[in-house]
């Protein structure tokens, strides 16, 4: 039941569905559910809700607590700091940390819980490093997940392009998305590995209002603080921020980003 749960999150399943499942009587799966319940509040695993009336039954929030999110962006802070991750252009090198497991289910279990309570349908990214990101964040909220790319691919059958300006630079860029991809009047969550000017999340806020489709929000890794940006606001949320880079001499200082303050954990404390 534990494993049927995990693997259905944001799912309403009633107390007939596992009695039938399991040949038991609705008494004792209300007794293990209240069981489950403790367990996944005390070990930060997420909240277990149960329903009443005939139409009713438990769904499975997946979220993580104050306290757990905050080690992870304290320890994940010092792993940010190592100088060789400095790249040119006042970039870093994330490819390590975003192709780790466990860093990456707990990325999606951050931002899952910060968008826990709101209406999400899709998540969306841009090729090709933020995926990793999406897909986990899709995971735990089970919703689906849509891949924006810079360049035109056949198997994606016709598309929306949108021009955009690059936030760090004075280049005109171009984005696109299938237009089967998303439907109209979708809430879509951004998410994306790093920020520096912000252009990137601004070209995916025009492509979904193209699609006349609502942004609800973005989420990312790592921002670049040091590099204005006429596309930040009270929408966009990072994890983690560049305080400071010098790439001359190599020094490289992390901070944690607003994620932490903006963040409701009561649901799953």
């Amino acid at each position: 039941m534990t494993r049927y749960l995990l693997e259905r999150p944001h799912t309403l399943i009633s107390l007939a569905f596992f009695a039938d499942r399991y040949e038991s009587a609705k008494s004792s799966i209300s007794e293990d559910l209240g069981i489950l319940r403790r367990t996944f509040m005390i070990r930060g695993i997420g909240a277990l809700e149960t329903l009443p009336g005939a139409g009713g039954g438990v769904i499975f929030t997946p979220g993580i607590s104050k306290k757990e999110a905050t080690d992870f962006v304290d320890t994940t802070t010092k792993r940010l700091e190592e100088p060789d991750r400095i790249l040119p252009g006042g970039y870093l090198y994330l490819t390590d940390l975003l192709a780790d497991p466990e860093v990456l289910r707990t990325i999606g279990r951050m931002i899952a819980t910060q968008y826990s309570q709101s209406s999400i349908d899709v998540v969306m990214t841009v090729a090709t490093k933020g995926i990793p990101i999406a897909q986990s964040v899709a995971s735990f909220l089970n919703i689906p997940f849509v891949i924006v790319r810079r360049d035109s691919k056949i198997t994606e059958g016709s598309t929306i392009s949108v021009n955009y300006a690059s936030g760090s630079s004075d280049r005109i860029e171009k984005m696109e998305l299938s237009k089967r991809s998303l439907p109209e009047g979708s809430r879509v969550l951004v998410v994306d590995d790093f920020m520096k000017g912000g252009g990137t999340i601004n070209g995916m806020r025009s492509l979904i209002s193209e699609f006349n489709a609502i942004f609800a929000g973005a989420t990312v890794f790592a921002e670049n603080i040091n590099v204005k940006s006429e596309f930040r606001d009270n929408k966009v949320t990072s994890i983690f921020k560049v305080e400071e880079i010098d790439t001359v001499n190599r020094i490289l200082k992390m901070e944690s980003g607003d994620y932490l303050a903006k963040t409701d954990f009561s649901y799953f404390e």
